[in-house]
């Protein structure tokens, strides 16, 4: 089963870097030829295509606040399959970001 995980660093002034990818059985990671990301509609260039197996189709972001990431997974053989997750952000001190 394929996953979105992600990680998070806080910068300052309520802004954070953060990251996700595709997890999930190798064999299964192997047969992806890319993954579409749809962020939020605010971001620039809100539609992101990543074709690196390598980095489990790792996307590298920055913003102020969570929001659901989906993503459209593409076989080699044709077949997608949809995903989503909710980005989580975190201050050091644990409180959650805005949405």
């Amino acid at each position: 089963m394929l996953k979105i995980r992600q990680d998070q660093q806080y910068v300052s002034d309520d802004w954070w870097k953060w990251s996700i990818w595709v997890d999930g059985p190798q064999p299964d990671l192997d047969e992806i030829e890319k993954v579409v990301y749809l962020l939020h509609s605010t971001f620039p260039n809100p539609v992101r295509t990543v074709t690196d197996r390598d980095s489990n189709f790792r996307l590298e972001a920055a913003g102020w606040g969570t929001f659901t990431i989906r993503a459209k997974v593409h076989f080699k053989g044709g077949r997608t399959e949809s995903l989503a997750h909710e980005l989580e952000l975190h201050s050091p001190g644990g409180a959650p970001a805005p949405a």
